[in-house]
């Protein structure tokens, strides 16, 4: 782990997990809404087909989908605003302390 002299109070529980601490001015942006170029698998990854079925098509993006994303470490939720061929805006729940082109995965529930 990490020592600091952060109040136990905050760090309990796990809380802190998946979040960004730095001095001010030397911390990336802070965004609550991202534009990110995606591209999807071929077809669908841990999910069971049952003997003679074939494995499911991964669908388009549709706009007001809610997605999972893991941005490095943290994990938020977002819903689609707009979708053009590789391109996606992606209104997240909880503001990300994150870079520009930081690789992010976005994730459906099926």
């Amino acid at each position: 782990g990490v020592g600091t002299l952060i109040d136990p109070t905050l760090t309990r529980a796990d809380r802190l997990v998946g979040q960004v601490l730095g001095s001010v001015g030397h911390l990336p942006q802070i965004f609550t809404e991202i534009e990110v170029s995606y591209y999807l698998l071929r077809r669908l990854l841990g999910v069971k087909t049952t003997e003679g079925e074939k494995q499911g098509k991964v669908q388009k993006l549709a706009k007001g989908e809610i997605l999972m994303l893991n941005i490095g470490s943290t994990s938020t939720g977002g819903r689609i605003q707009a979708v053009r061929a590789d391109l996606a805006k992606i209104l997240l729940t909880a503001p990300v302390c994150t870079s520009e082109k930081e690789k992010i995965a976005l994730s459906r529930r099926i």
